[in-house]
């Protein structure tokens, strides 16, 4: 079976550099997974280097590619934000923040200059961690009594699940993390049986 339940990103924090006529930019690479981090991770950056002139980045966050944002920090529209960008575009990449900082050296480098600077620290900050593979997943909780135990344990192993969470009482529930492209056809399995009472959650 082939799947499109997978994406790319990066494993660990990672850090690059490119110089360009006395101009030092400094990219930083972080795996990440909401807003609220994104924002953090800048600010602590631009408090380590509050001497700098420029701290520009870009992000994309989801499966589906759909949330990003680019920052100039007061480059040159379109010199900074978007060259970092482009080699997250490049490498096919989501969860991630790249943030590119400039102390400038004296010579002003042009427009291109600067597109090709901001491009070489983001990209080099990005190879120098690793580009992993990772699985859309989605949590099924599955309820039943004792003695269906079986039922559900034939389901796991056909599918080669593993149980997250469980919970064997009088009134039994564990909850498994199933790869997306496989979720809607294990809570059929599970449903067939009729002693298994399975529901889609929304728990991380």
């Amino acid at each position: 079976m082939k799947y499109s339940d997978t994406y790319l990103t990066i494993n660990a924090p990672s850090e690059g550099r490119y110089k360009e006529k006395g101009s030092k930019f400094l990219g930083y690479a972080f795996p990440v997974s909401n807003e609220q981090q994104i924002k953090e991770i800048i600010l602590k950056l631009k408090k380590e280097h509050h001497s700098a002139r420029h701290h520009c980045f870009a992000w994309r966050l989801g499966s589906d590619h759909n949330l990003y944002r680019l920052n100039d920090d007061g480059e040159p529209s379109g010199t900074a934000g978007k060259p970092i960008f482009g080699q997250i575009q490049l490498y096919q990449l989501t969860d991630i923040l790249v943030v590119v900082v400039r102390y400038f050296g004296g010579v002003l480098l042009g427009t291109s200059g600067l597109t090709n600077a901001y491009k070489q620290a983001a990209n080099d900050a990005i190879v120098q961690s690793a580009i992993i593979e990772k699985i859309i997943l989605n949590n099924i909780e599955v309820e039943f009594n004792y003695l269906a135990m079986n039922d559900l344990m034939l389901v796991l192993k056909e599918f080669a699940l593993e149980i997250k969470e469980s919970n064997f009482d009088i009134a039994c529930w564990v909850k498994i993390r199933v790869r997306r492209d496989l979720t809607q056809i294990v809570l059929a399995k599970l449903q067939k049986t009729g002693t298994l009472n399975a529901r889609i959650t929304d728990d991380n």
